[in-house]
């Protein structure tokens, strides 16, 4: 029996290309949404091109699935009614879309950030589109990953550029949670079978780093990547907010560390939780985070962005 047919939204972006590729892996032939195709689309995924606000092109992308992978969604904006958009109201369309085409199985691609969602709109607008994923009738499971960094990242790039000259600056101390991009990707197709344990429930995944990672100690992991051992700075809230209004001049609608993301920088537990742990027997990450940042350190260097 051939494997079923999956549709992806995403899969143009970081943790979307993990995860066409762990479907690779798997045999799962893929229907993927993209608002802009490739320039290679030599393998055997099918692209339709569109974005979330686009129904003509969702019933394109979910029309005899078997499951929906919902990993597209914004994280970074400037403006709250841009998280709407494409977090809540794009959750909603693709939920809708599938109802209509009967498609029975949704993974969908959350954040920790939701956990608190008064800290960010970020976080709030993944807690709204999570409330919408429980009510759709669907056989759903929610996915929270913390921090996920590896190849095509351009979050975690700037800490590895600071580390890279020697010195990177952190928020005030604080813990969090990390995984691989690859080892999330191996967890979403894991999940698409569902079944008892896993539909209707939500997973706080990560590294299996005992205690996550303080802000210090991931700092100077990621000057050993690169090899350096910098000078790890705690910048205090006010300092914070003035380097984020800095980043909004300098790259404006580019900017990386927006006011939004400075609120849940601040807070100081970004563990994830083990009473939501994905059973062992699913899942279990592979990839040590000390030799996973040394392996993107180099994948950076590759590319010729550090």
């Amino acid at each position: 029996m051939s494997a079923p047919l999956i549709a992806l939204t995403g899969g143009t972006g970081f943790v979307g290309k993990a995860t066409l590729a762990a479907l690779a892996r798997q045999g799962y032939p893929v229907r993927a949404l993209a608002r802009t195709l490739p320039a290679d689309r030599s393998g055997a995924t099918e692209w339709v091109r569109g974005d979330l606000a686009d129904r003509p092109a969702l019933d394109r992308l979910v029309a005899g699935a078997e499951a929906v992978i919902h990993v597209a969604g914004l994280t970074t904006a400037t403006e709250a009614s841009a998280f709407e958009a494409a977090n809540v109201a794009g959750t909603l369309a693709v939920i809708e879309a599938a109802a209509r085409a009967g498609v029975p199985r949704f993974i969908f691609v959350s954040s920790l950030s939701a956990r608190e969602p008064q800290l960010s709109e970020y976080g709030a607008s993944k807690e709204r589109a999570e409330r919408l994923v429980r009510a759709s009738g669907l056989d759903w499971t929610i996915v929270r990953p913390p921090g996920v960094y590896g190849p095509w990242d351009v979050d975690y790039l700037e800490m590895f550029k600071l580390a890279k000259v020697g010195v990177v600056p952190v928020p005030p101390p604080g813990r969090s949670s990390l995984i691989h991009v690859q080892d999330l990707a191996e967890l979403l197709v894991a999940l698409i079978p569902g079944g008892e344990g896993v539909s209707h429930q939500l997973f706080d995944p990560d590294d299996g780093h005992p205690g996550g990672w303080s802000h210090r100690e991931l700092a100077r992991v990621i000057g050993w990547a690169v090899g350096k051992r910098p000078w790890v700075v705690h910048l205090s809230r006010g300092l914070l907010g003035a380097a984020s209004r800095a980043d909004r001049l300098l790259r404006r609608s580019r900017a990386r560390l927006t006011a939004d993301r400075v609120g849940y920088m601040l807070h100081p537990d970004w563990l994830s939780d083990a009473k939501r742990a994905v059973p062992p027997e699913l899942w279990r990450p592979r990839i040590p985070t000390r030799e996973g940042l040394r392996a993107t350190a180099r994948w950076y260097r590759d590319k010729g962005w550090l």
